[in-house]
């Protein structure tokens, strides 16, 4: 099987980017043109928006509209860009997909339905119903710690029958799922680890990169330690990552964007407003992000 989809550019460190918001709680978009330029200088090969640290559920599908719009044009062809759109509702799912097609987006990440439960025939459906509503490549997204359903390997290999599938960002953390995938997908379907600290073995075991929302915090680190993967240079990529570990763990430890927004912040690229239920990390946690922080890219 090969793919009439040109997805090359598709691998290495991609970063989960947030959704600022400013004082009044609208869409702070300089602070998003800050946030994408950053990527484009480090070398990113692509920019995620309206996805898990882009809070999505807390976005009216205008608000969808213009993040990716405004990514779109802030990437003036730079950069590929991927626009979330995922949903649990396979009708709203389909019409973020194709917002996003007429925003100008090159492919959309999809999650495995969360909340309902469905079936693997059930999966599959949903996914084969936003294919068949789009020609965007879509990226499927396997995050069962978010979703309570794990997408099954076979049910996957199913969908890659189709071209329109072009990669896995696989949230499941098991790095040995590479090697069970690779030879039973085409050679050209993207394999991509959903977390950062399981970037590493996973690469080694036939993996093609990353997205993460490390990788929005330190994206010329996460780019370096991908090359050294690449180049099977295991000492210098795991150097790479000692020194990511603690900003790893302490994002790890709170898996929504409000660590990453103040990691963000302490940047000044971005403010730490979050939409309810989102708020803010306590005090010990703030201090333990700036600790990492310094750690991971100097004080």
């Amino acid at each position: 099987m090969t793919s009439s989809i040109d997805h090359s550019w598709l691998g290495g460190a991609i970063a989960d980017l947030p959704t600022p918001f400013d004082a009044n709680g609208s869409l702070d978009l300089p602070a998003l043109a800050r946030l994408s330029e950053r990527q484009i200088a480090a070398g990113a090969t692509a920019l995620l928006v309206g996805e898990t640290m882009g809070e999505m559920p807390t976005l009216t599908a205008a608000e969808h509209d213009t993040l990716v719009r405004t990514a779109v044009a802030t990437a003036r062809g730079r950069i590929r860009m991927i626009a979330g759109a995922g949903s649990n509702a396979t009708a709203q799912a389909i019409a973020l997909a194709q917002q996003a097609e007429h925003a100008g987006a090159d492919a959309i990440l999809c999650v495995v339905p969360y909340y309902n439960k469905p079936t693997q025939a059930g999966i599959a459906a949903h996914f084969r119903a936003i294919a068949a509503a789009t020609s965007l490549p879509i990226i499927v997204h396997d995050a069962p710690g978010r979703t309570m359903r794990p997408l099954a390997d076979d049910t996957l290999v199913q969908l890659a029958e189709s071209a329109q599938f072009i990669g896995l960002c696989d949230g499941s953390g098991d790095i040995s799922r590479p090697l069970r995938l690779r030879g039973r997908l085409p050679r050209s379907f993207v394999l991509l680890s959903g977390h950062a600290d399981t970037a590493i073995p996973f690469l080694f075991y036939a993996g093609d990169g990353c997205i993460s929302a490390i990788t929005g915090i330190a994206p010329a680190l996460m780019r370096e330690m991908h090359l050294a993967c690449r180049q099977c240079e295991v000492i210098g990529a795991t150097e790479l990552m000692d020194r990511l570990a603690p900003l790893g763990d302490v994002l790890a430890q709170d898996p929504t964007p409000a660590s990453l927004k103040y990691a963000l912040s302490l940047l000044q690229l971005s403010p730490p407003r979050l939409r309810l239920p989102m708020v803010e990390p306590s005090s010990t946690e703030k201090k333990a992000i700036a600790e990492a922080m310094a750690i991971a890219l100097g004080p």
